[in-house]
């Protein structure tokens, strides 16, 4: 785990990138900033989490960093170690994690509730669409209060490392540890009555099978009955209506996504 700290003080904004070692736009995004050597308003704390990973170019090394947090400090696995030196290191800090995805190169705001955080936060950085975990929070950073995720678009494109640095100066900035962004440089902000909040209902696990397809848009209503997905050529049917979310052929091993309602706007 690499840790940059700036300013003078104690943080109590934090920037994770890097949980995962085959999403590198959080890195990339840290390090952009870290060479513009800005002049922050107030301490900040940036971390690079899982550098073993990135290394190896690898999800993870022996679990998936974000499903075991709180962490073990004994845990013979590198992941849960990890995870709880990182837990301590956010202790008492607003926090933004990045992350990346396979399901769409829309950037995505990740928490578990939309709660005063979220409305603080949220409508001041370049996302329009929020997904609520609700219980499907297990072992995740977002467990932890004050903590938010972005997923900065599609894995290992340049694109997300692009709005990753976006997402990390507008975050900075609603937090206070950067200024308000010049109007020549603004970010792409949309009004907040416009971001639409899904909330994450259960998992559609996927059949056996040796190819996967996925045949509906993130985000657009399916209604009963339509074909959402394929495994090896044969059409999966939607039982009732739904919105897909995180839908992707290979961004998880066992499910394609999941069943979401759309909830109503961050505002």
């Amino acid at each position: 785990m690499r840790i940059h700290e700036l300013g003078e003080g104690t943080p109590e904004v934090a920037v994770v990138g890097g949980i995962h070692g085959d999403e590198p736009c959080g890195p990339r995004a840290i390090d952009r900033l870290l060479a513009a050597e800005p002049a922050v308003e107030r301490p900040v704390k940036l971390i690079v989490a899982n550098e073993a990973a990135l290394r190896a170019g690898q999800r993870y090394l022996d679990a998936d960093l974000n499903r075991v947090f709180p962490g073990d400090p004994d845990a013979a696995a590198h992941e849960r170690r990890l995870a709880h030196d990182l837990a301590r290191e956010i202790q008492g800090c607003t926090t933004l994690a990045l992350h990346s995805t396979q399901s769409t190169p829309k950037p995505m705001g990740v928490i578990r509730s939309v709660d005063e955080v979220a409305r603080a936060i949220y409508p001041r950085l370049p996302v329009d669409v929020l997904i609520e975990t609700d219980a499907h929070t297990d072992g995740r950073l977002i467990e932890y209060p004050h903590t938010i995720e972005v997923e900065c678009g599609l894995q290992g494109t340049e694109a997300a490392a692009d709005t990753g640095y976006d997402l990390l100066r507008a975050f900075l900035a609603a937090t206070g540890a950067l200024p308000a962004p010049a109007a020549d440089d603004r970010f792409d902000i949309p009004d907040p009555e416009t971001v639409a909040v899904f909330r994450l209902r259960q998992p559609i696990y996927k059949p056996d099978g040796d190819s996967y397809e996925v045949l509906v848009e993130n985000f657009e209503p399916v209604e009963a009955g339509t074909a959402f997905a394929a495994v090896d050529g044969e059409p999966l049917y939607a039982d009732t209506d739904f919105y897909p979310v995180l839908f992707s052929a290979a961004g998880y091993e066992d499910i394609f996504g999941y069943v979401a309602e759309k909830t109503g706007r961050v505002a």
